[in-house]
């Protein structure tokens, strides 16, 4: 799927350093045949060369978006994660990032063009997601949804946990008081990856679907996986199964 390493631009090279924790990752993934690849990038580390490609790789609206954030952090993650997003992605149709058209497909509840994010005239699905520091990007041969978050705190585990499915509230609720937040940071990046896969996003309601914090694979006709992150973070991805072809 994605281009040799050593073909890569340098732009590519630099965001995507291949180093120990990018490879490790990927490995995670061998027994999906190549279906999916996934890459974590530090926002902290990269945001020099980030920042110096920014000008040349980012549309006009992601160029807005930037700028419209309050603190320098958010506004660090932002860029570094969609200049990582348009380096890989330019990586992958042999085109320069700053070529790279991005759209949005039509939501499957309502119809209108707010749905999955996509690459105008296709070639490769895609998911993007980011939180604090750490940014993790999907790219697949089918559609794809990935989601990293910092581990929430007890009060807004109390305040969000009511709004997952019954199964899953009742398991939190079981849970030893000092486990709940990872399970419930586990429930929910398994939920929002596969949200983001169909397309949906949270316009579907989370009580819908059954994830689970425990043995997946899922919703049916979709494979869901948990992926390592640093302490303190947890991430998932959700991609379409083989042959299945509705959400």
């Amino acid at each position: 799927m994605v281009k040799p390493f050593a073909t890569m631009t340098p732009a590519a090279r630099f965001v995507f350093g291949m180093g120990s924790e990018e490879s490790r990752l990927q490995a995670l993934l061998d027994a999906h045949g190549g279906m999916l690849s996934l890459w974590r990038v530090d926002a902290l580390s990269q945001w020099d060369d980030a920042a110096r490609l920014a000008s040349d790789v980012l549309d006009a609206e992601e160029s807005r978006r930037a700028a419209r954030f309050r603190r320098s952090a958010d506004r660090r993650c932002y860029v570094v994660a969609h200049v990582a997003l348009r380096v890989l992605l330019g990586a992958h149709l042999g085109i320069t990032p700053g070529a790279v058209r991005l759209i949005r497909e039509d939501c499957p509840s309502c119809g209108d063009a707010h749905g999955r994010p996509a690459v105008d005239g296709g070639g490769v699905h895609f998911s993007l997601s980011h939180s604090g520091d750490l940014v993790l990007i999907g790219t697949a041969e089918a559609p794809v949804g990935v989601d990293v978050e910092r581990v929430a705190r007890a009060d807004v585990v109390a305040e969000v946990s009511p709004s997952l499915h019954a199964v899953e509230v009742a398991e939190l609720a079981a849970e030893p008081y000092a486990g709940r937040s990872l399970a419930f940071a586990r429930m929910w990046v398994r939920k929002e990856s596969y949200l983001k896969g169909i397309g949906t996003g949270l316009s579907r309601s989370p009580a819908l679907d059954y994830v689970g914090a425990g043995p997946l694979p899922g919703p049916q006709g979709w494979t869901l996986g948990d992926v390592a992150m640093p302490a303190g973070y947890v991430a998932a991805f959700a991609i379409r199964s083989p042959g299945h072809l509705s959400s």
